[in-house]
């Protein structure tokens, strides 16, 4: 009985037994204005982490491309390439040789998360999986991605990295394709005739004000991963999550950024009137002055209440001839602190270079006239 004891004490001074759970992916997210690609907020938005699934994004970008250039259309028959035949992962069951259109490939891929449309896409749009992947990566350099690389289209691979800030750009990208928003925003599809049912893994599908969609994923490397756009009185912004510990915590951390964002930001034309431009006196001309114009201006995204101010830059003089269309100066424009956008002055018409007979014109007129005053 004492030796029993003194057993269980010893096991009762025993230190505690600490279990390791799995390492967690590392947690970020991005707020964008769609319009602009201005970053508003975001947590570790610049830290490069696994893209997982997202990867998909840029297949969809890639060939969405390719159909605005017309390399393709959305209803150009695609045949099945050998090496989409029974991908691992998320797949609607291609088999090699056969034939499915663009749009329902897109379609697979966008709602179904499917990995051997995604290959197949690839070979249509490139002639290999690794040409498309430099195509990627190509379009990510375009659009600013600069912490994004992929090597291959489905996200498989853990060597596709993104960043958050940069998936939020991506989803900005996509929302000029008005063509996909269709898809994206579509919950439950179906394939050959009904056969093969899609279910999107973005139940924000159902019901989201504004929605504007995007795409939902999940994986070991990447965690639970989404992008989310909407739009609401003018303003569209896309979320960007990466790392989120489970499928609640990235509906509710991307639709807390969305809240955010259009409870602090609103959509301004400012009105850049010619009053703010005096004309600009011309030496050497036939006329004394040009008038400086800007082009129309585009709507941003500003902080409610932002006082918007404008700083002009003019030289004091131009040299003649000036030829219309020609930069002359700088306007600014500012919201409180903050550069919203530099856009060039130009001149509204031409002047020519004044000559001999022009200067001679110029000063008999200038000598009657004032003769014709004096009588």
């Amino acid at each position: 009985m004492k030796r029993m004891l003194a057993v269980l004490l010893a096991l009762l001074m025993l230190p505690p037994v600490r279990v390791c759970a799995a390492e967690q992916p590392h947690y970020a997210a991005a707020l964008a204005e769609a319009q602009t690609g201005t970053l508003l907020c975001g947590t570790d938005a610049d830290m490069q982490l696994p893209a997982g699934t997202q990867t998909k994004l840029m297949t969809v970008y890639v060939t969405a491309e390719a159909v605005e250039a017309g390399e393709l259309s959305l209803d150009t028959l695609v045949t099945v390439p050998a090496a989409a035949e029974r991908y691992p992962g998320a797949t609607v069951w291609l088999r090699a040789g056969d034939q499915m259109t663009v749009t329902d490939l897109l379609k697979a891929v966008i709602i179904g998360n499917a990995n051997d449309a995604c290959i197949t896409l690839a070979h249509a749009v490139s002639g290999t999986e690794q040409a498309f992947a430099d195509d990627m990566n190509a379009a990510a350099f375009s659009l600013g991605m600069r912490q994004t690389r992929f090597t291959d289209c489905t996200g498989t691979a853990t060597e596709n990295r993104t960043t958050a800030g940069d998936l939020a750009l991506l989803g900005c990208a996509l929302l000029r394709f008005d063509w996909l928003t269709p898809l994206f925003t579509c919950y439950r599809d179906t394939l050959r005739d009904g056969a093969t049912e899609l279910v999107s893994e973005n139940r924000l599908t159902r019901g989201y004000e504004g929605l504007l969609g995007l795409k939902a994923g999940h994986g070991d490397a990447s965690g639970y991963t989404l992008t989310l756009a909407a739009e609401r009185d003018g303003l569209r912004l896309t979320a960007a999550v990466l790392g989120a510990a489970d499928t609640d915590a990235r509906f509710t951390d991307a639709k807390k950024l969305l809240a955010e964002g259009f409870a602090k930001y609103t959509v301004v034309s400012p009105d850049f009137s010619a009053e703010y431009l005096r004309p600009l006196p011309v030496r050497g001309g036939i006329t004394d002055a040009v008038l400086p114009e800007a082009a129309a201006l585009l709507s941003f995204s500003v902080p409610k209440g932002g006082k918007i101010s404008t700083l002009t830059l003019l030289p004091f003089y131009a040299e003649a001839p000036v030829r219309r269309g020609q930069r002359l100066g700088t306007a600014a424009l500012f919201c409180d602190d903050t550069l919203l956008c530099e856009m060039p002055l130009t001149a509204a018409e031409s002047v020519p270079e004044r000559g001999l007979r022009d200067t001679a014109r110029l000063l008999l007129k200038a000598v009657f006239g004032r003769s014709g005053s004096a009588a």
